[in-house]
């Protein structure tokens, strides 16, 4: 059953452009000559601020369209630190020139709506409703080249985690 939740999350978003041009505007709009148009960050490490016996390690896999104006649109498919399906519906935008001195180093923050954390578990996140619940993750990256950074997003005050994101 929670299997097939994070599924329908993860179609919903992808169901084509009707509904991403209503979440995510700018979908259909052109990327500049060579721009890569996707983004996959993989994370295989997580460490949680506060120890807890139950707490499993998170993986997870995310594919974002990348869009004009360093907007994004995408879903991240994991196990949450409880060892439950999950999913992650989200737009970002991200800050690329926030520091002058660090060309490399962006800034970027998501909002949507995270699904997973249901049963027993269901109050580990703010404000879920059936297993739904707001998200905002922050995250600071360094760009390596131009496919290729190293990452950290901020779990609030659960839990950073580490990965890669790659371009194409």
């Amino acid at each position: 059953m929670r299997i097939r939740h994070a599924l329908s999350l993860a179609a919903l978003v992808a169901t084509g452009p009707a509904l991403a041009i209503n979440l995510c505007p700018g979908w259909d709009d052109p990327l500049p000559e060579g721009e890569p148009r996707y983004e996959v960050f993989a994370s295989p490490y997580t460490h949680h601020w506060r120890f807890d016996e139950e707490h499993r390690q998170v993986y997870l896999m995310s594919l974002s369209r990348r869009l004009p104006n360093n907007q994004m649109c995408g879903v991240a498919l994991f196990n949450n630190s409880f060892g439950q399906p999950s999913a992650y519906a989200y737009v970002a935008k991200s800050i690329p020139d926030l520091f002058t001195r660090w060309p490399e180093v962006y800034v970027t923050v998501s909002a949507g709506i995270i699904y997973g954390y249901v049963g027993r578990y269901k109050d580990k996140v703010p404000l879920n409703v059936g297993g739904f619940a707001p998200v905002i993750i922050p995250s600071v990256g360094y760009r390596l080249n131009d496919r290729l950074s190293l990452e950290v997003q901020f779990l609030g005050t659960a839990a950073f985690m580490v990965g890669t994101t790659v371009r194409f």
